[in-house]
């Protein structure tokens, strides 16, 4: 009879081989206000759905009351006030060391109002997502809602997209459509279009956080395809059934 024994996998667990645990990917918001859309990816983290960690909000103004939501979710809350520096350039150098200091892996914009500099560009490239309240390509810039009412406009919207040096032209990842009917007041269109926000923008990160999307030489992929240059689009009304929408539209009806 052999005395000799030959571990099962099993035996080798028990032993002491464990199956290495992958990191949790580390997310780092950038806001400057009220953070309705930190306070989205912060919901869908507490649900398992973020795909990632957000290990700390950061805020150029000292008064955010999203610095708040993340210290009331645990969140490591972090004011640096930008008239402390006297060049754009040494604010986005003290930001850039700030937030290395986390090392995420990705760096949410979630209502942040500044205009980066190249250099903060550059370091994050590729790892960097805005949220911006239009259709991109259209309407580009502040005051969305207004000009879009002030032009007579139909339709409106939402898009996520990786920032590149182009402000509000780097590739669209994600959009999430608005129909505009007369009568629409601009707190009604601001009240869906934020709606429209906190649903596709924790969609987008986690894509991210997964694998999923990436910014290549050639623009954004999702799963290996090349998105269209309006990304993956949602429509007025799967985005108002996924909200739970009254969608009685008034719609002309043909007597």
């Amino acid at each position: 009879m052999s005395d000799t024994t030959h571990d099962s996998p099993a035996s080798d667990t028990l032993n002491g081989f464990e199956a290495e645990q992958a990191d949790t990917p580390r997310v780092v918001v950038l806001i400057s206000g009220n953070g309705s859309n930190l306070q989205a990816l912060i919901d869908a983290q507490s649900y398992g759905e973020l795909g990632g960690e957000i290990v700390a909000v950061i805020s150029n103004k000292v008064d955010a009351y999203g610095l708040k939501r993340a210290r009331d979710a645990e969140i490591d809350a972090v004011a640096l006030p930008h008239n402390e520096y006297d060049s754009r350039e040494a604010f986005d150098g003290a930001l850039i060391k700030v937030i290395e200091r986390h090392e995420p892996d990705l760096i949410v914009l979630a209502g942040f109002m500044r205009i980066l500099t190249p250099l903060f560009v550059h370091r994050f490239h590729g790892r960097l997502l805005n949220i911006h309240p239009s259709l991109l390509p259209a309407y580009q810039g502040l005051n969305t809602h207004a000009r879009v009412l002030a032009d007579g406009g139909e339709e409106h919207g939402v898009s996520v997209h990786f920032v590149t040096e182009e402000l509000d032209g780097g590739p669209v990842v994600m959009q999430a459509a608005l129909k505009i009917h007369p009568g629409d007041s601009q707190e009604d269109v601001i009240e869906k279009i934020h709606a429209r926000e906190h649903l596709i923008y924790p969609i987008a990160v986690r894509w991210f956080l997964e694998g999923r999307l990436q910014l290549g030489p050639k623009g954004a992929t999702l799963d290996g395809m090349a998105l269209p240059p309006q990304g993956m689009r949602l429509s007025h009304e799967d985005a108002a059934e996924d909200l739970d929408e009254d969608r009685d539209e008034n719609q002309d009806e043909d007597d």
